[in-house]
């Protein structure tokens, strides 16, 4: 049955992603500016050039036939051509793709590591010195923009103190050859140590800058849900029973505590997994996020489309995920 009701959310997802697409199909074209001059630049071109390449981009027909167009490629299961890197969108996303999903993991792993024992620690000693700077804290993660908390890293890590580098997955002077696209797996694979070493220092800054506001939220979220089930009847009458105070907290009160946590951090990583374009540029990460942005900047109509379409699955099926980890967390709950 279950299995069932999670093929029935992810046929809904369609629709969802289609009609995203055509949001998206329909906004980018009513922007300012012109592919086709984008792409001649500065130029001298005829204006019978002019009119072959638009012919050859289609932008030259009715936005309607545009439109038939591009789902007539989406049901070929082709995502389309860039206009301007003359490239197929699949390959452009799918190179793309590796590394937003390692800065996600990284950023997951960072904040949870940091949200989890303060989130707890918060709860347990509620009122007391610790819970109020670990409010004043998560307070300050939540109002600092992550441009500059990116910023300021930069400054701190490598500008000044020389530990970290500024940008990019690894350095330029080490060669590895791309099997997953995910870099800390590929140097691994490849048995060079030194490139591993260098391409954890390059994941370091852009992950903390994202992973510190991420556990900000996090960290609030646990310690309301930890408080309100620390004073649940189930917990007390554990305690009655004799059970052990770690088994109680971890067993009793955090499993249930949990729920809402996961609904806060699936949106995160639903955030996180479409491209956060401003940290991605900060730090030139070559992911989805900067893709998008010099796409945006360049008109290329197509594959913005496709990287929205992208963000709408993306968000469906993290949210599919969040309400299938809710049936682990509480059985009592159903699809």
């Amino acid at each position: 049955m279950r299995l069932l009701k999670i093929l029935e959310r992810m046929l809904a997802a369609i629709p969802v992603a289609l009609g995203v697409a055509v949001l998206a199909f329909l906004f980018l074209r009513f922007l300012p500016g012109d592919p086709v001059q984008i792409m001649l630049g500065d130029t001298k071109v005829s204006q019978q050039q002019v009119t072959a390449l638009r012919h050859e981009l289609n932008l030259d027909e009715p936005i309607g036939s545009q439109l038939v167009h591009f789902f007539g490629q989406l049901l070929h299961g082709q995502l389309g051509t860039s206009i301007i890197k003359d490239q197929s969108v699949s390959s452009l996303i799918g190179g793309a793709l590796p590394a937003t999903i390692e800065l996600t993991l990284a950023t997951v792993f960072v904040a949870l590591l940091i949200a989890l024992p303060v989130g707890i620690l918060s709860a347990l000693y509620q009122g007391s010195w610790l819970d109020r700077v670990v409010l004043s804290g998560a307070l300050l993660g939540v109002s600092m923009p992550s441009f500059w908390f990116g910023l300021l890293l930069i400054l701190l890590f490598a500008v000044e103190a020389h530990l970290l580098p500024t940008s990019g997955r690894i350095s330029p002077t080490l060669l590895v050859e791309r099997h997953t696209g995910f870099m800390l797996i590929d140097t691994l694979l490849a048995g060079n140590v030194r490139a591993f070493v260098d391409a954890l220092k390059h994941l370091v800054l852009p992950a903390l800058t994202l992973g510190v506001v991420f556990a900000a939220v996090l960290a609030r979220v646990i310690r309301s849900s930890m408080i309100e089930a620390l004073h649940r009847q189930y917990v007390t009458t554990a305690r009655a029973k004799g059970v052990r105070e770690r088994v109680v907290i971890i067993k009793h009160a955090l499993r249930n505590a949990l729920i809402p946590a996961v609904t806060v951090a699936g949106l995160q990583v639903g955030e996180l997994l479409g491209g956060n374009m401003i940290v991605e540029t900060i730090f030139a990460w070559p992911g989805v996020g900067r893709l998008v942005v010099n796409s945006i900047f360049a008109r290329d109509y197509v594959v913005v489309q496709a990287a929205v379409m992208l963000y709408a699955i993306t968000y469906v099926g993290v949210n599919l995920l969040v309400d299938v980890l809710y049936t682990v967390l509480n059985p009592r709950i159903v699809l």
